[in-house]
């Protein structure tokens, strides 16, 4: 049997790199959802700190006078 052409083995490195590039388009649409997905999660998660702090800023204003100058000692 003869060695493969170069023709042959350029046309078998194309589709290795045709198969590759598939592969990668693939792993780039499931990183990009990754990123939305993290993104929606710290989106919300920021959401949920700033509620919690405007929670305890509400509650430290409700301390009456006396106690916040006894903490400040």
């Amino acid at each position: 049997m003869a060695a493969p052409s170069l023709l042959e083995q350029l046309a078998e490195r194309v589709e290795r790199l045709l198969l590759r590039h598939g592969e990668l388009q693939r792993t780039n649409a499931l990183l990009q959802e990754q990123i939305e997905q993290l993104s929606r999660e710290r989106d919300n998660l920021k959401s949920r700190l700033g509620a919690a702090r405007n929670r305890i800023d509400a509650l430290l204003d409700r301390l009456p006078q006396e106690a916040s100058a006894k903490e400040s000692e």
